[in-house]
């Protein structure tokens, strides 16, 4: 039995007793991937049509409405958070956002630095040289990602930035009144690199100067983002849209069956969160976006961004406005994004170039305040 273009019941005849049969009914799409409903019903032997009838009416909400949209929302890490999932018609999801909060409050209380009893400020209130720190799983696996992301930038991204972050006033203390000067700028790049942390496969972490410190902003919303996916996946929901602070991740098709549709801000302080530069379009893989002019102060008329070259010290002012990279997990997404913007625009492509399952677009700035995009090669086949 046919209902939609993508839609089929099947009535199966399962076995006997006494003066009853008993059929299975299932409804699915065409794939055969997903099953709608499945149901054993007995009628008796002399009866059809009340069998006929009965799957005419076990059908019928599924050709009128087969799937739902249910969208929640809410608050973590200081930002906001929106999901949109596409469920079966009778899929329950009631208890869904009390799991979604509460894996996102796990995540916040381990990695937030404005939370004194998290993992990551003990961590850093941690003194001790070359003696073991043991940490969660959440931690091992974003100090895991932060390690690959540290390598594979060449230093370009580094999780120790902290002491730089709070001195350009980004962090927990206040924006300064005047630019840092180099020779402050100078000492504290000593208590900055992450080759400065062993990270062992025994869960734990060893600091080789007492002065390390950590920073997973660049990254944090990225790991949640990935981490609540893996949750809808494991409830049985495939169609969905997780989206944290502007980091996204799109599992599947939205409810009309096409791919999930992402905007690209404009890259500019004065534009609103509406303005798209781009949009694409993503089923099954990450987004997120990094810029300079979002979060920035300015002195004597130099702007100065939150995203700081770690290698430098200094906020990166190579006319990279924007970058937004694609690719199969939310929190190498994330990384990347912002090494690329520190990278500059030849360095950065080059990187995005040689990394599988990786796409980019570089927005570049020029002095008369202008937009050039540079996508990767492969980035025109998720972009409208």
């Amino acid at each position: 039995m046919k209902l939609l273009n993508n839609m089929r019941c099947t009535l199966v005849f399962k076995n006997s007793f006494k003066k009853f049969r008993v059929f299975k009914i299932s409804c699915f799409r065409d794939s055969g991937l997903a099953v709608i409903r499945n149901a054993e019903i007995p009628f008796h032997i002399n009866s059809i049509w009340p069998c006929v009838l009965f799957i005419f009416f076990l059908c019928l909400p599924i050709s009128c409405s087969a799937e739902k949209e249910v969208a929640f929302s809410g608050r973590t890490m200081g930002t906001t958070y929106h999901i949109k999932v596409v469920a079966g018609y009778f899929k329950p999801t009631s208890g869904l956002q009390d799991k979604i909060d509460a894996r996102l409050e796990a995540i916040n209380q381990s990695m937030s630095t404005y939370i004194e009893a998290s993992e990551i400020s003990r961590f850093n209130r941690f003194s001790e040289v070359d003696t073991s720190f043991p940490v969660s799983d959440d931690f091992f696996h974003v100090i895991q990602k932060a390690q690959q992301l540290y390598i594979l930038t060449k230093g370009a991204w580094d999780g120790t930035i902290k002491p730089l972050v709070d001195l350009w006033g980004f962090g927990a203390t206040e924006r300064p009144d005047r630019v840092p000067d180099d020779n402050t700028i100078q000492d504290l790049l000593n208590t900055v690199g992450f080759n400065q942390i062993r990270v062992s496969d025994e869960r734990d972490l060893q600091k080789k100067h007492r002065a390390i410190t950590l920073d997973f902003a660049s990254i944090a919303k990225g790991y949640a983002v990935d981490q609540v996916s893996g949750l809808l996946k494991a409830q049985g929901i495939r169609d969905f849209i997780v989206e944290i602070g502007g980091e996204v991740f799109a599992a599947g098709v939205r409810k009309d069956g096409n791919k999930w549709r992402v905007g690209v801000n404009v890259p500019d302080k004065d534009a609103a969160l509406q303005d798209l530069y781009k949009v694409a379009q993503l089923s099954n893989l990450a987004m997120a976006t990094s810029g300079d002019y979002r979060n920035f102060f300015e002195r004597d008329g130099v702007m100065y961004s939150h995203i700081i070259d770690p290698r430098a010290g200094y906020p990166v002012q190579n006319g990279v406005a924007g970058v937004t990279i694609i690719a199969s997990d939310c929190t190498m997404a994330d990384g990347l994004a912002t090494a690329v913007v520190v990278m500059g625009k030849e360095n950065g492509m080059a990187l995005i170039e040689q990394l599988p399952k990786v796409e980019g677009l570089i927005i570049v700035r020029d002095s008369k305040g202008k937009f050039r995009d540079f996508p990767s090669s492969g980035f025109a086949m998720h972009s409208e």
